[in-house]
């Protein structure tokens, strides 16, 4: 019988040619879910046991999940995509599953996606478009992007990808990232400043970091108060990142300009007051995944699966839990 891997997100039906061919060079055979729709919790803990490994999606792995799958042989939890706060890292740690994610496949769809929602609340896109639905000709001066002031929080693939877009739209870039070394910024004429400093220098602040403890809620009242009544607020990142209610606090008073949110504490973001709001860009968690990066995280994916499974290597730059190498057998 051959070694089985769930294929947990059920777009990948449509792109099988991604991942497929790998996969079943190396000998596995592919269990796919039941519905086509993102997997339950119950249904995660009912098709995981007797997986080797699984090609993750934005489904949940919880505890119990991953243990009653470690216990039936789970090896490997890959995730297509480069946030893996689904997983619960230290429950597949404790039961020796290697967790992988796929770094360098969506940070320029990111990007790019950030770019739009910066777009989108400069010229004022949203209103122009209903003024025109409604027969008007709203045919007024909008916002530069050249000149304004571009606060990028988190340096990293994405974070430099959309500061490259910016400097082509002959914007000033400032950043802030305690955590990266400065000589790309450098290179590029970017200043590095403190959290502070930046949000009270910048006209658009957009947000490219990942969700830790120490960015849990980092974008709240505090935070807020530093920007400019004029300036956006751009949210790529995690929900979790920002205080939604302080969040809809600033923008309902017009404390703040607006805000583009492509992520929410809740996903989907069902009755949330920011949805009532004239001043937000919202869109459904598709920053990272347009065609190309959906393609590229599906195979980076598979590859880390096939790598560790069946070519018996350890792709480090892949592994979000280093810590388990000791512990992990493939068979």
């Amino acid at each position: 019988m051959k070694p089985r891997v769930l294929i947990g997100p059920a777009p990948m039906k449509e792109i099988p040619h991604t991942y497929q061919p790998d996969l079943e060079a190396a000998g596995f055979e592919l269990v796919y879910p039941a519905r086509h729709a993102q997997m339950r919790d119950d249904e995660v803990l009912a098709q995981l046991p007797g997986c080797i490994a699984s090609l993750a999606g934005s489904e949940n792995y919880k505890p119990e999940a991953i243990q009653k799958a470690a216990a039936a042989g789970l090896k490997v939890l890959a995730r297509a995509g480069v946030g893996y706060d689904g997983i619960d890292v230290q429950a597949a740690t404790d039961a020796g599953v290697v967790v992988t994610y796929a770094p360098g496949s969506n940070h320029e769809a990111v990007a790019e996606h950030a770019l739009l929602l910066i777009l989108a609340l400069s010229k004022n896109l949203l209103w122009q478009h209903a003024q025109m639905k409604a027969g008007a000709w709203p045919r007024i001066a909008q916002q530069p992007l050249r000149g304004k002031k571009l606060g990028i929080v988190g340096l990293g693939r994405t974070g430099k990808a959309l500061a490259r877009r910016a400097l082509a739209c002959q914007m000033n870039v400032i950043a802030c990232d305690p955590f990266i070394e400065e000589t790309w910024a450098k290179a590029n004429n970017i200043p590095m400043l403190n959290l502070e400093e930046l949000f009270r220098d910048s006209d658009i602040i957009s947000l490219h970091v990942p969700l830790t403890l120490e960015t849990h809620g980092m974008i709240r009242q505090e935070t807020l108060s530093w920007m400019k009544p004029s300036a956006y607020l751009i949210n790529t990142s995690r929900g979790h990142v920002v205080n939604e209610a302080d969040l809809h606090a600033a923008l309902s008073t017009k404390r703040i300009a607006g805000a583009g949110l492509d992520v929410f504490v809740e996903e989907p973001p069902k009755g949330s007051p920011l949805l009532q709001l004239d001043n937000v860009v919202l869109t459904a968690h598709t920053a990272g995944v347009d065609l190309r990066s959906r393609e590229d995280m599906a195979h980076f994916a598979a590859l880390a699966i096939v790598k560790l499974l069946h070519e018996r290597t350890w792709p480090m730059e892949w592994i979000v839990n280093p810590e388990v190498q000791t512990r992990w057998k493939p068979d």
